[in-house]
């Protein structure tokens, strides 16, 4: 083993240790904290949004039992209905009536299309805009608009992952620094952020200050980029504890009417935690909705898995829009792929993974609403205009923010990535 791979683990080893033992609080959560190099950051075009919150329909959502039904033939749709919405000539499944009355704010990609058909390298792909590789680890979306935009409050993590698995946050080759903090439970917040009871200020600054002297003793024996970055998450975890910010975090200083407007599953609540940390400067929150693979029954497992995202993506934009802030945020609803038109009757009325087209939507941070882009056959079997990527998607985000889509990042290993690969934008959605 290389020794300075292992200093560098021990040297991390130390540095949880010390904070959950001897600190009182734990770091971990805080190794996407650091702060960005793009914190001049400048939108290159005006009215660019400056948070993204990033909605993420895991197992494979089927955009034919919910974004894409107008002018699909009865055999395709089954037993899902078309309702009307709040935007003239648009309809929506009728498992997602409250969104259908936010329709004026939304527009939909019904021209999704993407290479890859399982869900690991299907997620890979859209969050992370490149082939999963075994060679490399590319960082994900929230890191590369942290890289490039920096944080917009300093005291706060510039990307935050709720109920996501971390692994689908990580910074990659950027480092940890830029991976998304994880949060399981929203109503639990950001855990071991507060100092103990049971150690006081004075036994806490004691506890520092040897912290800093062994710091010190550390870096003047190893010399190590990855180690330094490490040690800055001291600083940054004090700087959250000590903060007004903090309170981003805790959904349960919402009133109960808003809490329940967000519904009360675990997606609906990580929506609300998403408007609070917006709302304090946080510049990328993605939250998780999983669930959507539906191989078997899928006309029992859709709308129940919808009901919950109906509730908190329509709240989310209601409340948004009244807060005046849907125009600074960008609210992504993304899957990996959708189902196939087929309905597989030997699955009790399945739907099967369909990588060939599917719909994602957008809607605020300049989107011009009640709109659509690409189209699918009447059998949503095929996208017969606007062909779109995943890669096109993220750099649709990223022109959403203001972002350079073609500025050129190094991997360590001397290789040149941007943050859409070859994506193009789809500008004549913005307004």
């Amino acid at each position: 083993m290389n020794p300075n791979h292992a200093d560098e683990f021990t040297r991390r080893s130390l540095l949880a240790n010390i904070a959950k033992s001897a600190l009182g609080v734990t770091l971990l959560p805080m190794t996407g904290a650091s702060i960005a190099h793009g914190a001049d950051f400048v939108p290159n075009r005006p009215r660019a949004a400056r948070s993204v919150i990033f909605l993420m329909m895991s197992g494979g959502m089927s955009h034919l039992d919910t974004l894409d039904v107008m002018g699909k033939k009865a055999d395709v749709l089954g037993k899902t209905k078309a309702i009307d919405t709040s935007a003239s000539g648009m309809k929506l499944s009728e498992n997602l009536p409250k969104t259908a009355k936010q329709m004026h704010h939304i527009a939909l990609l019904n021209g999704m299309n993407t290479t890859q058909g399982a869900h690991e390298q299907g997620q890979y792909l859209l969050t992370r805009s490149y082939v999963m590789r075994g060679t490399i680890v590319h960082p994900a979306l929230g890191s590369w608009v942290v890289r490039l935009a920096g944080k917009r409050n300093n005291n706060l993590p510039g990307y935050v992952a709720i109920s996501t698995d971390p692994n689908q946050a990580a910074g990659g080759f950027m480092g940890a620094k830029y991976s998304g903090v994880p949060i399981g439970e929203p109503g639990q917040g950001l855990q071991d952020s507060t100092r103990p009871g049971s150690i006081s200020e004075a036994d806490f600054e004691k506890r520092l200050k040897l912290a800093d002297t062994m710091n010190r003793q550390f870096h003047a024996q190893i010399s190590n980029v990855s180690i330094r970055e490490h040690s800055n998450l001291y600083g940054d975890a004090l700087r959250l504890m000590r903060c007004d910010d903090l309170k981003g975090f805790d959904i349960g200083k919402e009133p109960t009417e808003m809490q329940e407007l967000y519904g009360k599953s675990r997606f609906g609540q990580g929506c609300l935690l998403a408007r609070r940390l917006v709302e304090h400067g946080v510049r990328f929150v993605q939250v998780t909705l999983g669930g959507w693979d539906t191989h078997y029954d899928n006309f029992t497992a859709v709308p129940a898995r919808a009901k919950e995202l109906d509730d908190g993506l329509a709240a989310l934009l209601q409340d948004l829009h009244r807060r005046g802030m849907l125009k600074d945020t960008l609210v992504v609803l993304g899957t990996e792929f959708g189902r196939t038109p087929e309905i597989i009757t030997e699955h009790q009325d399945g739907r099967d993974h369909f990588p060939q087209a599917f719909s994602c939507l957008m809607a605020g941070g300049g989107v011009t609403g009640g709109s659509f882009y690409g189209k699918k056959d009447d059998k949503g079997s095929k996208v017969v205009e606007g062909l779109t990527s995943p890669q096109d998607l993220n750099a649709t985000i990223a022109y959403a923010l203001g972002l350079p889509v073609d500025q050129v990042v190094v991997s360590p290993s001397g290789r040149p990535f941007t943050i859409a690969d070859k994506g193009k934008p789809i500008t004549s959605l913005f307004s």
